[in-house]
């Protein structure tokens, strides 16, 4: 690949629950690309099924998909099994979204790389990243309400990442989302004009 890849990505990331997906619905809208590396994660599941039934199990597989939330109980409670995933998954993700990042940088615009284990990997050389924060409570809370866990099993769960505070001061920027839905949306706004300002975006229609 060449050398000026991930020129004009910007990583998006933050912690279980902390609301990336919403945020980068949000980006969208404002005409900012988002590369989906969970999106691409699920899709390349699929397409491997076979080899993810030879790895972890018949049982994880049912028509030809992979059973996302049956795997995912054993990943977060087995080390040994969470590092076999990764090493067969993750470089087959990393290509994937080399070759997307490659025509986004061709755009010469900023876009977004949702990638929630930025930091915990150190698997991309990219620059600059925003992180959608919120508070520890707030994110566990939100968690076991979505996925309907209990304290200890949604615990487990976010206790295998990075703690969102240290994501929060590794980050170029942050985007608060312990409030509203209409808090966020701002917060959002604040951004995407802050990113066409320091890339001359506006003067380039003049």
């Amino acid at each position: 690949m060449s050398q000026k890849l991930y020129k004009y990505a910007i990583a998006l990331t933050g912690g279980i629950a902390t609301g990336k997906s919403t945020v980068a619905s949000l980006m969208k809208l404002h005409g900012i690309a988002v590369i989906d590396a969970d999106a691409i994660t699920h899709e390349l599941l699929d397409v491997h099924h076979k080899s993810i039934a030879e790895m972890f199990g018949d049982q994880f597989v049912r028509k030809n998909r992979v059973l996302r939330e049956n795997l995912g109980k054993i990943i977060f409670t087995n080390e040994e099994k969470k590092k076999q995933l990764e090493a067969f998954i993750h470089p087959l993700i990393r290509d994937e979204i080399e070759i997307r990042s490659a025509k986004a940088d061709a755009k010469e615009f900023p876009y977004l790389i949702d990638i929630p284990l930025f930091f915990e990997n150190g698997a991309y050389d990219i620059k600059d990243s925003v992180v959608i924060y919120t508070p520890p409570s707030v994110q566990l809370e939100r968690y076991m309400k979505r996925n309907k866990l209990n304290e200890d099993e949604a615990m487990i769960r976010i206790n295998s990442q990075m703690s969102i505070d240290e994501k929060k001061s590794k980050a170029t920027w942050v985007i608060d989302n312990s409030l509203k839905l209409k808090h966020l949306q701002n917060e959002v706004e604040a951004f995407v004009h802050r990113i066409k300002v320091e890339t001359n975006y506006y003067n380039r229609f003049d």
